[in-house]
């Protein structure tokens, strides 16, 4: 069915895949970004020619009530994904992730409230659910907030599932473990050690190299989303996107070098570091539950479908890394 669709953090990583697929399958698609002084579109600016003349883009801030109320006003579909996901950053300006990841949501579910949105997919991450107390990791899991990062988006995800208790907003939660892919930034892992290697470096500089985590290809994330549009089983409901797949920062580091055929050893960086109570050790999704509420089932799953993943990652970054500007000595990471 086609539906006219606002998708708020347009201009991110996911986002931009997440408008590229939207337009791809014909739906009328608004790009919410983020106001800045230069009118700089994120990653939306890299799209196709052709696909930029499909989607409608509004400039705001998730932050202001106004700006949301206007961009939510018309659409059918939202999909939430606006939001600051830095973790190293949420330990220096804590406000800001509550301003932009609790009360930015407020603002989103207020304006689907006014003017009657018929589905809300509202954006979680696995950091909920802090370190594995089991694996894998299913959706009864205790939520811990173990960095204030991790805390806000708690917050966030509690406050869309009360507009589905209290006011009936048809609102379900996506959560996917950790995504990677082309138009990634260097606050993640798997960009931080590629780009590394690429510009040359064999000493590769790491924080905790024994952490675990499920990593799940853009295309799966992407695919996840959008099969809960229109699925009436995944209402109030909160539902793992992953690969079923568990691998250390280590091993991934290892496997990406084999790939580059290039020689890896390690350092450890202490600005990479999490503070150790925050350290989220070990992330490994069930997914049973996407299987069955929303038929969805990853295609990079396995060693083998991440190494598939990976090797389209490297392509991209290899190509583009130098006209984007990457630089594998700023900023720290975040798994």
């Amino acid at each position: 069915m086609h539906h006219k669709i606002l998708v708020t953090g347009a201009d991110g990583f996911i986002g931009s895949h997440l408008v590229e697929k939207l337009v791809e399958q014909g739906h009328e698609v608004t790009a919410f970004c983020c106001y800045n002084s230069f009118g700089h579109l994120g990653w939306l600016s890299t799209l196709d020619a052709f696909v930029q003349k499909q989607f409608q883009v509004v400039l705001g801030d998730i932050r202001d009530p106004y700006s949301v109320e206007e961009a939510v006003r018309g659409n059918t579909i939202v999909f939430h994904l606006a939001a600051l996901i830095g973790i190293p950053y949420s330990y220096l300006a804590p406000s800001a992730y509550v301003e932009t990841n609790v009360a930015g949501t407020l603002n989103v579910l207020q304006a689907a409230k006014k003017w009657h949105v018929q589905q809300v997919m509202h954006t979680s991450t696995s950091e909920v659910y802090g370190s594995a107390q089991y694996v894998p990791i299913d959706e009864k899991h205790p939520l811990v907030g173990q960095s204030p990062y991790a805390a806000s988006k708690i917050g966030a995800d509690q406050m869309a599932l009360s507009f589905q208790r209290s006011f009936g907003v048809p609102v379900s939660i996506v959560r996917p473990f950790n995504t990677y892919g082309p138009r990634q930034s260097m606050r993640a892992v798997i960009p931080t050690i590629l780009l590394q290697l690429l510009s040359g470096q064999t000493k590769i500089k790491l924080g905790n190299l024994e952490t675990t985590r499920d990593f799940n290809y853009v295309k799966d994330t992407v695919s996840g989303m959008l099969s809960f549009m229109g699925n009436q089983n995944a209402l109030g409901r909160s539902v793992n996107i992953g690969s079923n797949y568990e691998i250390s920062v280590r091993d991934t580091a290892l496997l990406i070098a084999e790939l580059l055929g290039k020689p890896i050893e390690f350092e450890l960086d202490a600005s990479r570091v999490r503070p150790e109570q925050s350290e989220v050790e070990r992330l490994w999704a069930d997914n049973q539950l996407a299987r069955e509420l929303l038929d969805w089932t990853p295609q990079y799953a396995g060693l083998d479908g991440f190494r598939k993943g990976l090797e389209e990652t490297i392509a991209w970054f290899e190509k583009n890394h130098k006209a984007f500007l990457y630089s594998a000595d700023v900023g720290r990471y975040a798994v």
